[in-house]
């Protein structure tokens, strides 16, 4: 069976093996024959509500069954999936149903109570709800998740370039963007991943970071492209992730730096330390202590570091038996792309020259949802592509890397002024204009100091709105409107913020003062 769509993953397993284990959620399990009934129940369902092609579906839950079929059944409905990070706030969710049009939303009754206020500027027609039932805004129809299918037929099937889903990423210009991903984006990201990790349909993956993180839907995917079972997990303690990779015999997790450092400090069962294959890094880098302790607790586990963008999904990994050898190594392209380190003018830097990383090949990104302009910032033309083919475009991925006389890579940093935390990039102008919005601040600054468990830790650096200001005020009102990981670690509060001789803050001066 040739794969060309996203659904057409499970479709496979449940033709190839229907009653092996192919998602767990708590104390639940699907068959892929199961999870391929659910799935086209859901499709039937969304078809029967209006849904046309390219019709945007939000998923704004915590990791359950029900958040994987969604995503899943609105590709087999020919619509494009929003994963919603589950942390977020109802402003931040607001945007993205703004941003993305969309006209369906899949979430909890609780959720939804608490996003009446951000459905009123969207496009938002149809909620399909999951649990118990509660209370239902006044301007949308809301729908009891399907138990039984509609029988509505799925469209024709289109083409693998199509949209298949928007993952929403912060931008250094403020509001988080849509990175549009085809079905073949997806597909190719699945196989490519499952070949160099060495997946295989006796795998356990546990799923641990969010879907609406590449990497995090991408343990979903991989899993299923070989027949692997998949089990979700919405941990409250590092400990849970040891127990549950007990529970189900996990042989395989991929996390970000700071959960790994979290990991590498609990105890684990020794039948999770014994039965784990791999363990693999994305997100940011690994401190070479928790590398080392990782390595001691499991030490049949082969390590891989990876490096990715979102709007290329993935794009370089370390071989295991290069660690050693080559410290600090993001090491080279995965299979099936070509990773180029390019000067500002398109050529190709020599062994050694910083330069800009570039990703070329089929697992690049369509683009920025209904954004032409950073679009073309991004995505650009193949530098020396023949005049007779059609120009192919690559990413540029705005990080700073050098290479080493066999081709390793080695990160260097960024070119704007994105934070990095936690696994997640930050738009300083997104945590500034929260500031701003608290109405305590006159002038606010975020930037990112180096920290060796977070990667960066969000330091604000803010004056006050009227004479006074005190940290613990402003921090306590950012909390209510910021998701966790965007919060500040600190408020520096001055009298007045250094500027630059053209009247702009000194952003430079600032992020030294901070992390000195």
């Amino acid at each position: 069976m040739i794969r060309t769509h996203l659904h057409d993953l499970v479709a496979h397993g449940a033709a190839a093996t229907p009653d092996a284990p192919a998602l767990t959620s708590d104390d639940r399990t699907l068959s892929y024959a199961e999870l391929w009934d659910e799935v086209r129940r859901a499709a039937s369902f969304l078809l029967s509500l209006g849904l046309v092609r390219e019709d945007r579906v939000a998923v704004y839950m915590e990791k359950r069954i029900e958040t994987v079929v969604a995503i899943f059944a609105t590709s087999l409905a020919g619509g494009m999936s929003v994963p919603v990070n589950p942390v977020l706030r109802p402003a931040q969710v607001e945007h993205i149903l703004v941003d993305a049009g969309a006209r369906f939303l899949v979430t909890s009754h609780q959720r939804l109570a608490q996003l009446e206020p951000a459905l009123a500027g969207s496009a938002v027609e149809h909620v399909l709800t999951v649990g118990d039932a509660g209370p239902a805004p006044a301007r949308v129809r809301v729908h009891e998740w399907p138990r039984a299918g509609a029988g509505v037929a799925p469209p024709s099937p289109g083409v693998d370039l199509d949209p298949a889903a928007i993952l929403y990423t912060s931008g250094s210009t403020g509001r988080p963007k849509g990175v549009v991903l085809s079905h073949r984006n997806l597909i190719a990201g699945a196989e490519s991943v499952s070949s160099y990790l060495g997946n295989t349909a006796d795998d356990v993956i546990l799923s641990v970071l969010p879907l609406s993180f590449d990497a995090g839907l991408s343990q979903v995917t991989t899993a299923f492209a070989v027949g692997a079972h998949c089990v979700l997990l919405n941990y409250l303690l590092p400990r849970d992730v040891g127990r549950a990779c007990e529970r189900f015999g996990v042989t395989g997790i991929t996390g970000v730096p700071p959960l790994w450092i979290q990991l590498a400090e609990v105890e684990w069962p020794p039948a999770a330390r014994e039965a784990l294959r791999y363990f693999a890094t994305t997100g940011g880098r690994m401190p070479r202590p928790t590398l080392d302790r990782l390595r001691r607790l499991f030490p049949g586990a082969r390590p891989f570091l990876m490096y990715g963008l979102t709007e290329a999904f993935r794009s370089t990994y370390l071989d295991p038996a290069e660690i050693d050898r080559r410290p600090g190594s993001i090491g080279k392209a995965i299979p099936d792309a070509e990773v180029l380190v390019l000067r500002a003018d398109g050529t190709r830097c020599g062994p050694g020259e910083e330069g800009e990383l570039v990703h070329r090949g089929p697992l690049v990104a369509l683009g920025y949802w209904n954004d032409p302009e950073r679009t073309a910032e991004r995505f650009r033309p193949m530098p020396g592509t023949p005049s007779w083919r059609t120009p192919e475009r690559a990413v540029w991925s705005g990080d700073t890397v050098v290479a080493d006389d066999e081709g390793y890579l080695f990160y260097v940093g960024r070119r704007d002024d994105m934070i990095k935390t936690s696994g997640y990039r930050v738009s300083p102008t997104e945590v500034e204009e929260a500031a701003y919005a608290t109405g305590l601040v006159g002038d606010a600054v975020a930037v990112g100091v180096d920290d060796a468990a977070l990667g960066q830790r969000i330091v604000l650096v803010a004056s006050p709105a009227n004479g006074h200001l005190e940290a613990h005020s402003l921090l306590a009102a950012l909390r209510r409107t910021l998701p966790h990981y965007m919060v500040p670690a600190h408020v520096d509060v001055r009298e007045r913020l250094p500027r630059s001789p053209n009247g702009k803050f000194d952003r430079v001066l600032i992020a030294t003062e901070a992390g000195s």
